[in-house]
């Protein structure tokens, strides 16, 4: 990490992990305490401690790297959001998807409520890992033998989620890339399938799972499609925490659960017809660098993260200070030392989100010819890989 960003990046991490801790320490009370006697309860309260955390990550999109995301929905998607239950699948184009839609989420009222299925590793990292486990993200491994049954139990439990939650799924396995989508476009290739520009080929196993576990409490499944505008770097964790702006699309289409086939292929074959829409809808956006036609919704930039981040600060700030008056910890060498110490313990943490954040620099991987035609292309489980 370059010098003069750490300049920057140093107390940004200082006040997350601090103020994150603080976050975690009342969610590890309030699972022993509250948990046991409500779990209903304990979810309000969780919901309530996570926006707290997440709005600081909100506050870097929104006002820090004044990031611009444009939304594109029809009046009924957009009027509908944060007001029921919804599983969102989206194509993974940037190394912040997850950021976008946690703006999106916070502009409908359920950021605190939202939830993803995330890889197993994503638990350990500390503050925001242990915050997803304590609000209820799924884990997995990448191994369906292995993930089944934790996917299937984990959906159950949301069953009964007293408030409305959004539920994100990465149908395509991992980040878009070149080398992956080269990858693709061989493997649909030799399986007689439509062979995709701008998207991967959706792995359906997680998302059946998803459907068929969800669909009598669930009402609608947001489809996003988020795209760059050509005129826009691509965003990044980096980036954001630097103050640099972007610019990102993202067109959101609602679909009834109810309206999805009861059998699993034909389950399965929705998503993949979704994702050759989807596709298509990039190709339009390339194009035109816009999605069209449809209504570009108006989410706004609310004060409230900016309140959150300030108060944030200043207890921090006014508590740095009474430590130091206590402790005189700065008056000798061994307080600095210690000091600098703990400001390279944050700075190496930064450095493993802003890390744990990229795109996979994978190269395409060989697939074999197709001995026949058919459209059983990889059914891996749909998770992502980091996010």
């Amino acid at each position: 990490m370059a010098i003069a960003a750490a300049v920057v990046i140093v107390p940004l991490g200082v006040l997350f992990f601090i103020s994150g801790l603080v976050i975690n320490l009342i969610q590890a009370s309030c699972f022993v305490v509250v948990r046991p006697l409500s779990k209903s309860r304990y979810r309000m309260i969780n919901r309530i401690l996570a926006e707290l955390l997440w709005l600081e990550l909100v506050w870097i999109v929104d006002w820090w790297a004044a990031v611009k995301i444009k939304v594109y929905a029809d009046p009924e998607t957009f009027n509908l959001m944060g007001k029921e239950h919804a599983l969102v699948i989206a194509n993974h184009r940037s190394d912040i998807d997850w950021l976008v839609g946690w703006i999106l989420a916070q502009r409908s009222g359920c950021l605190g409520s939202s939830l993803a299925v995330m890889k197993k590793s994503s638990k350990l990292l500390p503050v925001i890992g242990w915050s997803m486990w304590f609000s209820e993200y799924l884990f997995l491994e990448r191994s369906w033998a292995k993930d089944e049954r934790t996917l299937k139990s984990g959906l159950q439990r949301l069953s009964d989620y007293p408030l409305p939650f959004w539920l994100a799924l990465f149908v395509e396995g991992t980040r878009f890339t070149q080398p992956k989508l080269l990858a693709a476009q061989e493997y649909a290739a030799s399986a007689g399938l439509p062979v995709p520009r701008n998207v991967l080929i959706p792995r359906t196993k997680g998302f059946v799972t998803a459907v068929s576990h969800m669909r009598s409490f669930v009402p609608a499944i947001y489809d996003a499609t988020i795209c760059i505008p050509k005129s826009s770097p691509a965003p990044t964790m980096l980036r954001l925490f630097k103050g640099q702006p972007s610019v990102v699309h993202m067109h959101l289409k609602r679909h009834e659960m109810k309206d999805l086939p009861e059998n699993d292929d034909a389950i399965a074959q929705w998503c993949r017809d979704i994702f050759v829409a989807k596709d298509k809808l990039l190709d339009k956006h390339i194009a035109e660098d816009t999605f069209g036609e449809e209504k570009l919704q108006d989410i706004g930039r609310p004060m409230k993260s900016l309140v959150v981040v300030a108060s944030w600060a200043c207890i921090l700030i006014l508590g740095t200070m009474k430590f130091l008056q206590a402790t005189a910890l700065l008056s000798s060498w061994k307080g600095i030392a210690i000091s600098a110490a703990l400001m390279a313990v944050v700075t190496v943490l930064m450095q493993i989100l802003i890390n744990f954040s990229k795109s996979e620099r994978s190269t395409a991987a060989k697939v074999a010819p197709a001995k026949e035609k058919n459209v059983n292309q990889p059914t891996g489980n749909g998770q992502d890989k980091t996010h």
